[in-house]
């Protein structure tokens, strides 16, 4: 009963705060990007939140932890250093400076105006709606587990239910509505990480009990006491997931559009500490949790494909840890960490659709029409994530993997160059979109989607310690790739105009 009464308050004060911010999101700056106004506060909060959900806590936490034991809590630090407090250092001032600067309200229309080519953000804007989807079936997946775990409730009613919830206070309060509520969500994550992480280990006689019995865990597949050493039993692969989870918020368009809408230059200061320690105590908790996975859940469940579904491994956990009333913090904790992360990425895809694609076909289009067209994209994104997540046998990690190593893959280095190198050229854009998809739908074609068993076979056969049919090892690749490839092909290419690109660094001398 207690978990339903928080449920319900909480879901309540979201739809709330829409209801509020609709009065205030007339113009299609506000609704995307609250008029540039933000401060550190909501901006670090909004960063963070959207960064972790539950793809990280049900999914991710739940596998590494169970593969890498408490090395997995490595992924949290590095998304913390490298994801969050790098990402904002090096990222957030000349991407606030360049895209004001430029007019540019979201990643494809600055490829756009940055390289003077309509081409490449039409493009980009497809690239964008695509590879987002997965990523949002993923976020459903998880809540759903979840949720089936503490309620009883079927898979398909969750997924569906997180769908229409979204839905309202999105699409009523656009950016700013989505700020708040990121806000209040993040208290909450905080909060419930660290009260999940003690009760769960409490529940094993603290800290230092907990580590011995990991440390005893044998029969796994791994050496023993490997599961509570420093590195783990696999830190090649271990740097592989690092490096995805970390360096993919650089050229994630959902990420990279919080620096967009930041109120000024001492707001990136503050908000690059604040959005640090948020990650740390987020990703680093969820991650040390998991590392206790298997001393909580004996067996793996096994799908019907036969394979291990690593992301029961949390919910087991959580259910054979906490009190009913630790449940149902956990319930909101993840729902706040999913709800806005989903509300970014809706928002993100159905402003890229309507900003790059549909606006430049309609010239006349006014600001009221235009807020309308996004808020109807809202509801058409969620409703084609709802149907990927609605299959069982789709897996958080392998969703995230696809999505991130695309989008990333495809963006992180010419945003990343474009914003520091000024003799980055429009065929080096191109050649990293077409490598970074490229790799990421090769791969997925080749070694995810089953098609080529003997193929999958013949790899495993050699034994490599890099595991190459890993989709996440496929995004990291596709992502330090493109860092490589894009001055190599600058080198070799068309120059860009050079009024062009006097014209976009202007915004460092102002």
């Amino acid at each position: 009963m207690s978990t339903w009464i928080i449920l319900i308050v909480y879901l309540a004060v979201m739809i709330g705060i829409g209801v509020y911010c609709k009065q205030r999101t007339k113009s299609v700056s506000e609704f995307v990007l609250g008029g540039r106004s933000l401060g550190p506060w909501f901006t670090a909060f909004a960063y963070g939140t959207s960064y972790f959900s539950a793809v990280v806590f049900i999914g991710y936490a739940g596998q590494f932890g169970w593969s890498y034991g408490l090395a997995s809590t490595w992924i949290g630090i590095g998304n913390a250093l490298l994801g969050s407090l790098l990402a904002w250092v090096i990222l957030g001032k000349r991407t606030r400076m360049m895209s004001k600067h430029l007019e540019a309200t979201t990643m494809p229309e600055f490829f756009e105006r940055r390289f003077g080519s309509k081409k490449l953000k039409t493009v980009a804007a497809l690239i964008v709606f695509i590879f987002l989807i997965p990523y949002t079936a993923s976020v459903y997946n998880g809540l759903s587990r979840l949720f089936s775990m503490a309620f009883g409730f079927d898979y398909a009613y969750c997924i569906i239910a997180m769908a229409v919830i979204t839905a309202i206070y999105v699409i009523l309060g656009g950016y700013m509505a989505t700020a708040i509520n990121d806000f209040i969500q993040g208290i909450i994550m905080l909060a419930g990480i660290v009260a999940v992480v003690f009760f769960a280990l409490e529940e094993k006689g603290g800290l230092f009990t907990a580590v011995t019995s990991l440390s005893k865990v044998s029969d796994t597949g791994v050496p023993q006491g490997s599961l509570s050493s420093i590195l783990g039993p696999d830190p090649i692969n271990l740097l592989g997931v690092i490096i995805l989870t970390s360096l993919g918020t650089w050229g994630l368009p959902q990420m990279v559009q919080k620096f967009y809408a930041i109120k000024d230059n001492s707001a990136i200061r503050r908000g690059t500490i604040i959005s640090t320690v948020f990650a740390l105590v987020v990703a680093g908790g969820s991650y040390f949790l998991g590392g206790f996975g298997r001393i909580f859940v004996s067996e793996l469940e096994l799908g019907s494909n036969g394979k291990p579904v690593y992301d029961a491994i949390i919910p087991a956990l959580l259910e054979s840890a906490l009190p009913d009333i630790l449940i149902g913090i956990v319930v909101v904790l993840v729902l706040s960490a999913s709800m806005s992360t989903l509300s970014s990425l809706v928002l993100t895809s159905s402003a890229t659709l309507t900003i790059d694609l549909i606006k430049p076909l309609c010239k006349r289009l006014r600001e009221d029409r235009t807020v309308f067209i996004m808020r109807v994209f809202i509801a058409v994104f969620l409703v084609i994530s709802v149907v990927i997540a609605l299959n069982p046998n789709a897996y958080i990690t392998t969703l995230m993997s696809i999505s991130w190593g695309a989008l990333a893959g495809a963006f992180l280095a010419p945003f990343l160059y474009g914003l520091f190198f000024r003799k980055t050229t429009v065929a080096a854009v191109w050649a990293s979109f077409i490598a970074g998809v490229g790799i990421t739908v090769a791969h997925m074609v080749l070694f995810s989607l089953g098609w080529f068993p003997e193929l999958v076979e013949a790899v495993q056969g050699l034994g490599w310690k890099l595991n190459i049919l890993s989709p996440i090892n496929a995004g990291a690749f596709a992502m330090l790739f493109g860092l490589v490839l894009v001055p190599v092909v600058s080198r070799f290419t068309k120059k860009p105009d050079q009024a062009l690109v006097d014209n976009a660094f202007a915004a460092y001398q102002k």
